[in-house]
């Protein structure tokens, strides 16, 4: 059984920074790619950003990409977020995901079987 637990969020003004973790444990853990997904109130869950575990490749959204960084401690099981240059359009709960992405398809929902019980990020004007 995977648990992914995140830490970090919270509250930042518009143009700060934060950032956000992941730890991972299981005895089965083991994935492909872990990554982030966020979800505002009253819109789909979005992909943030991805990263493969046995190798360096990134990938991001649009939206974020130049902003956020997503970064990993495999010794730790551990992945993490940098955002900077926030925005008001920011602010949602985000979700740290892990899976074994078949297809390229790290930007889908459907790609990741774990998810973590999500932390919020707000970000004031």
């Amino acid at each position: 059984q995977v648990q992914l637990v995140e830490s970090g969020g919270g509250l930042v003004q518009a143009g700060g920074s934060l950032s956000v973790s992941c730890a991972a444990s299981g005895s089965t853990f083991a994935p492909s790619h872990m990554g982030w997904f966020r979800q505002a109130p009253g819109k789909e869950r979005d992909f943030v950003a991805a990263i493969t575990w046995n190798t360096y490749f990134t990938y991001y959204s649009n939206d974020v990409r130049g902003r956020f960084t997503i970064s990993k401690n495999t010794a730790k099981n551990t992945v993490y977020l940098q955002m900077n240059s926030l925005k008001p359009e920011d602010t949602a709960v985000y979700y740290c995901v892990a899976g074994d992405v078949r297809g390229g398809a790290f930007y889908s929902v459907a790609a990741y079987e774990h998810w973590g019980q999500g932390t919020q990020v707000t970000v004031s004007s």
